[in-house]
């Protein structure tokens, strides 16, 4: 049973977000990508996991042609043991519907071990500055990022950074933040 502090931060972070329009979500996920670009991490990383957005999330596919050669993987949910694995792609054609109606690799993709990935992109409901990621609720990320071994970046807009989510012990922390304005450390910040 999920904290109802993080139901009412759900609630309320989503309606800040439904507020962005379509042209400023495309311009916000532009701006984020820019910043990231600028980040050492970024450059130096040859595996990197990325995300299809749903409708409320930042845009980063497009980092896809940027990170080309190297690893690039994105997240697939495996029936089998209901949980997300890692799987490689090459294009955005290799992307498909998956179990939850967002885009993932297609069944010929390759899974790639979660803990050889130099860096994670994540998404989330909302941030704080310590690292502490509200999810859907469902926990599917926060067991993807538990064998993660690389750096995990959390990924949304600004409006989505408040000033403490709560935790359980459950919860994986990011290493630090992406926005559209900002990428902020989360180290040492507790």
């Amino acid at each position: 049973m999920e904290a109802p502090d993080k139901s009412a931060l759900r609630a309320l972070v989503r309606e800040l977000v439904r507020a962005i329009l379509p042209d400023q979500r495309r311009t916000f996920s532009e701006q984020l990508c820019a910043v990231l670009a600028e980040q050492p991490i970024w450059r130096s990383a040859t595996s990197v996991l990325l995300f299809a957005p749903l409708a409320d999330e930042p845009d980063i596919t497009p980092l896809l042609e940027e990170k080309s050669p190297g690893i690039i993987g994105f997240p697939r949910f495996n029936p089998k043991t209901g949980s997300y694995e890692a799987c490689s792609i090459r294009t955005h054609a290799e992307l498909v519907s998956g179990r939850f109606g967002v885009l993932e690799p297609g069944a010929g993709c390759p899974v790639v071990s979660l803990n050889q990935l130099d860096l994670a992109l994540v998404p989330g409901v909302a941030f704080d500055l310590a690292g502490r990621r509200l999810g859907r609720g469902k926990g599917f990320y926060d067991r993807l990022l538990a064998e993660v071994r690389g750096h995990k970046c959390g990924v949304a807009f600004d409006a989505q950074i408040v000033s403490a989510v709560p935790e359980e012990p459950h919860d994986m922390r990011v290493d630090s933040i992406l926005t559209p304005s900002r990428w902020h450390s989360c180290r040492g910040m507790d």
